[in-house]
């Protein structure tokens, strides 16, 4: 089985500008994936998707390969499935799994269990989620409680949040479903696969980066500290 790492990276970042380059803690935003990545022994290959020669050649320079995005796939407007569906035409493998770098916090024992899940072969597309186990609505509505009746926090259905942090795509049924005109993102047989709580900051806008911040400089693996009674 061939398994290989995407990290998709675009310089024109507009609502936290420039991003990928930004230093994060001690090192820039873009090196989180990749370090990421060339920890994982399962993978065949480690590519950056990127429209910057920059970010490619920095990429280069870390160990990992640069696959130069066409600029027509680097816009606001491209989409996820437009320069997957690009990257996977020209790069064979069985399996695709793409790193986000937006997501700084995930560690390499939630990668091993991404990868776990996916050498069960199972699935056609596995997504990132976070389980929010609250009580939920949509469109004023409950959703995974009865708003009539006592809730015990203890056995409230968890409702899992899409959070794009690592998602697979097995390479095939992603080609074959954006050749036909059907949605190749969400595709096949589907596996949610739970992220960490403390690992899902999804850095969008500048307060998710300070969030970031606060997380990287404050958790450093310690066991817990209590007040001596």
């Amino acid at each position: 089985m061939k398994i290989i790492a995407m990290i998709p990276a675009r310089m024109g970042s507009k609502r936290v500008p420039k991003k990928n380059i930004r230093i994060l803690k001690d090192k820039p935003l873009i090196q989180y994936p990749i370090n990421l990545a060339l920890q994982c022994t399962k993978l065949s290959e480690i590519w950056i998707n990127t429209e910057s020669e920059l970010l490619g050649r920095y990429a280069e320079t870390l160990g990992v390969k640069f696959y130069k995005r066409p600029d027509e796939l680097a816009s606001d407007q491209a989409t996820n499935r437009e320069f997957m569906y690009d990257f996977l035409k020209k790069h064979e493998c069985d399996y695709v799994i793409m790193i986000n770098p937006t997501s700084p916090l995930i560690s390499k024992n939630t990668m091993d269990n991404l990868i776990k899940m996916l050498e069960s072969d199972e699935y056609d597309t596995i997504l990132s989620t976070v389980a929010e186990k609250t009580e939920c609505f949509f469109e004023q509505k409950p959703v995974n409680f009865d708003k009539d009746k006592k809730i015990n926090s203890q056995l409230i259905e968890p409702v899992y949040r899409t959070i794009w942090a690592l998602t697979v795509w097995k390479r095939d049924t992603f080609i074959k479903n954006q050749e036909n005109h059907i949605n190749p993102i969400f595709n096949g047989k589907i596996g949610l696969f739970q992220i960490p709580k403390y690992e899902s900051c999804d850095i969008d806008v500048e307060e998710d980066w300070i969030v970031a911040e606060k997380n990287l400089n404050c958790h450093n693996g310690d066991s817990p500290r209590y007040l001596e009674l």
